[in-house]
């Protein structure tokens, strides 16, 4: 009896593996499709693979042997549903189950592939809808979710997210027992410990529709939130609200909030890429504290690592980028509760910060691999803390702040919230920076913290030049800006976020080599694109500001071989010594003089750039503009007068929902950073047929390096920063001329000619 049951179990494998490989290639199927059932229905091996069935899934199961093949073409063994219920052994029942799952997992796949041929989809695609309609398969299924074996349960989810992803593409009603198992579960959490099978399965049919190629897949997202919008609401609540430290058995809590991150996740990722607005995808934003409270619950690192990262993710609008990178749809326009549910997050942040979420944070201990913790006994273990955690932790405060002040009232709440916030970031950040920043060297903190990770040094430098920008229209439109001028400077340089320290500590970062600066200009995975356009803009107008800088840079330097940024034009008192430093502005002489067409209350007006003259617009005057909405217009734009360059919309907010790793949306924020203009011929992202390049002479700046004192301490850094961006201009032209940058960057050529010309102004009038 066991060699024949043995004969007849190897016979239906072989059977099975014949059909796998046929379908694995994308082969037609010969036979008829009724034929092809018996084999594909797990049923008929789900109750003796199941070890920890329970009763209901028992009930559901009367499909056993109902589907047997009509003919003996495919080797039919009549008995085999009985044998292999009755003897064969557990493994072999489960090496059975889990190819008939590949098969149809894989069969879905080819469904839903467009390389697939057209009459074998067709059949494949008859298969699956008889499949579904023949068998209570989804019942199965959801009963092999409580299997004790883990690789049996996640084979049975993805099968089964597939196959109610076929049935909502192929517009075929959902099971109504699969809709209540899910809405019962996730309503009744904590009490039904199923609710993270649900977890799973909606997780997995979210990101097939993020795979799929089809031009419905916000409608079919559509369907199937709306069964679940409600439901899941009410499991966020319920997850949030627990008492970590009362429950007896956190390894499931644990469990649920990783499932519930990972969709929480994807559903805010839909709502980025695809035009819906459910409240499952705004719950983040409507209940930011409930997410952010799991960071202070006594839970293990990495949880509170994930949440940290995820919540750092949202502010940046990069939500979902690993998950839907290289197939994600399109970004949609930004919904219209974006710019509440951004505040609302960053003010939550903040709260957060305020009430003591840093000092929570523990950035010791053992560090994060890719395998795991541990590390072999042959091996030390390298002493540190923990950058992924200092990194988020620093991104979401300088974020918060930037998006916080956008709604800000006044400059005062601006100076208050930065001093209390920064002081709390800069207070965090020092005992793990090694060594240790230095008393006036708190700009240094972006470039220390963020070293090894570039795309978010990029984002905290923009960050922060966004914050400078804000807080300097607003002073001036309170018509404080000259009074205020070297207070505002100061505390810029106190508290970290002075834009030339920052930009020349990243410059410092990769030693000002060109060449890095033009991969960070090509890179799809940085921001730098839009940070760079907008901190050259405030260099042509701030270049006395950023003189001094170099300035005080090179004579402290030459003096305690040390870099200080305590470089406000004003005199800085030395607490330790009570003596008066060093005051860059008085070494200037008529550097200073010179610029004094840059004068910071100056005329709004200028003269166009490409006359090459100093513009007399003040830094403030870079984002004074008002906020406009985004415009339809994508230009790269020829800088005929500044006043065109001025039209910069300035709500960040509409930036950010724009915001995602894909290199065309890098270009179309430099082209809403840069402005408008008529010339269309630099505006086109098309490929051209031939290379669109101007005279080089029209193009290029030359650094005069005739007129450069021999003494390099008085212009060493200044002209190091021109010299690399002598460079940078050289390289990005060479890669234009040959058709091989990949958009127009006329514009930024333009941008660093006129910081070349003013350069050059400053060493002839030295």
């Amino acid at each position: 009896m066991r060699c024949i049951l043995a004969a007849k179990m190897k016979a239906f494998f072989e059977v099975l593996e014949q059909f796998y490989k046929k379908v694995l290639l994308g082969a037609t199927l010969e036979n008829e499709s009724q034929e092809y059932i018996f084999y594909l229905n797990p049923a008929v091996l789900a109750q003796d693979c199941s070890t920890a069935a329970s009763p209901e899934c028992s009930n559901r199961r009367g499909v056993q042997g109902r589907h047997q093949p009509p003919s003996t073409t495919l080797g039919t063994i009549s008995v085999v549903s009985v044998c292999l219920k009755r003897h064969s052994p557990t493994c072999s029942a489960r090496e059975i189950m889990l190819l008939q799952l590949t098969v149809i997992k894989v069969m879905i796949t080819r469904i839903l592939s467009v390389e697939t041929d057209f009459h074998a989809k067709e059949k494949y695609r008859d298969i699956i809808t008889i499949l579904l309609k023949s068998s209570d398969i989804d019942s199965t299924l959801t009963c092999m979710f409580q299997n004790s074996d883990k690789l049996l349960c996640h084979m049975a989810a993805k099968c089964l997210a597939l196959l109610l992803y076929f049935q909502m593409r192929e517009e075929i009603a959902l099971s109504n027992s699969w809709i209540a198992f899910c809405q019962t579960n996730l309503s009744e959490y904590p009490e039904n410990e199923k609710a993270v099978y649900c977890l799973w399965t909606l997780t997995f049919i979210i990101k097939e529709i993020f795979k799929d190629t089809c031009s419905q897949k916000t409608e079919i997202l559509k369907q199937f939130l709306t069964l679940f919008d409600t439901a899941f609401e009410v499991f966020y609540n319920s997850l949030f609200s627990q008492h970590f430290e009362s429950c007896q058995d956190t390894s499931k809590i644990i469990s649920s909030l990783i499932c519930s991150l990972e969709l929480l996740e994807l559903l805010i990722a839909s709502r980025v890429h695809l035009k819906l607005h459910f409240t499952c995808q705004r719950i983040l934003f409507l209940k930011p504290s409930c997410v952010l409270g799991v960071i202070t619950w006594p839970v293990q690192a990495f949880v509170k690592r994930r949440f940290i990262v995820f919540i750092k993710k949202c502010l940046l609008w990069k939500v979902g980028e690993d998950l839907c990178r290289g197939s994600g749809p399109a970004l949609m326009p930004p919904d219209q509760h974006l710019g509440v549910d951004m505040l609302a997050l960053a003010d939550a942040v903040l709260q957060a910060v305020d009430l003591g979420l840093l000092r929570t944070l523990s950035v010791h201990g053992k560090p994060p691999f890719f395998g795991g913790d541990e590390v072999q006994p042959a091996h030390e273990r390298v002493p540190g803390p923990d950058h992924v955690i200092l990194r988020a932790a620093s991104l979401l405060i300088i974020k918060s702040l930037e998006i916080k002040f956008q709604n800000c009232a006044s400059a005062n709440e601006m100076k208050v919230g930065l001093q209390n916030f920064m002081a709390e970031l800069l207070t965090f950040l020092k005992p793990h920076l090694q060594p240790s920043l230095q008393p006036h060297n708190a700009c240094e903190w972006i470039s220390r913290v963020f070293i090894e990770q570039d795309d978010d040094m990029v984002e905290a430098a923009r960050a922060s030049l966004g914050i400078y920008l804000t807080l300097i229209r607003e002073c001036k439109a309170a018509e404080r800006l000259t009074q205020e001028k070297e207070m505002c400077n100061h505390h810029t340089h106190e508290y970290g976020y002075n834009p030339h320290c920052v930009f020349l500590f990243l410059l410092k970062n990769i030693g000002f080599d060109a060449s890095v600066l033009l991969d960070f200009l090509i890179s799809s995975e940085t921001c730098f694109l839009e940070y760079f356009v907008k901190y050259l803009k405030l260099l042509q107008k701030d270049w006395t500001d950023f003189f001094t800088i170099c300035k005080y840079f090179d004579v402290t330097k030459s003096k305690d071989n040390i870099n200080i940024c305590a470089c406000s034009p004003s005199l800085v008192q030395d607490t330790s010594s009570n003596q008066t430093e060093l005051r860059p502005s008085a070494a200037l002489g008529n550097h200073r003089n010179a610029r004094a067409s840059g004068s910071w209350v100056s005329d709004a007006s200028s003269k166009p750039l490409n006359q090459l003259v100093m513009p007399k617009e003040t830094p403030a005057t870079l984002l004074a503009d008002s906020p406009s909405p985004p415009r339809a217009s994508q230009s790269l734009v020829d800088y005929d007068s500044s006043d065109d360059s001025e039209v910069e919309g300035t709500d960040q907010r509409s930036a950010n929902s724009k915001q995602v790793s894909l290199h065309q949306e890098a270009v179309k924020k430099f082209q809403d950073t840069v402005g408008t203009s008529g010339d269309e011929k630099e505006v086109s992202l098309e490929p051209q047929s031939r290379p669109l390049v101007p005279k080089q002479s029209n193009i290029l700046f030359s650094v005069d390096w005739d007129t450069v004192p021999n003494n390099v301490s008085e212009v060493g850094l200044s002209s190091k920063t021109l010299k690399c961006f002598e460079e940078l201009q050289s390289a990005v032209y060479r890669l234009q001329k040959k058709n091989l940058f990949p958009y127009n960057p006329t514009a930024l050529l333009k941008l660093l000619k006129c910081i070349g010309a003013i350069y050059n102004e400053s060493m002839n009038a030295l």
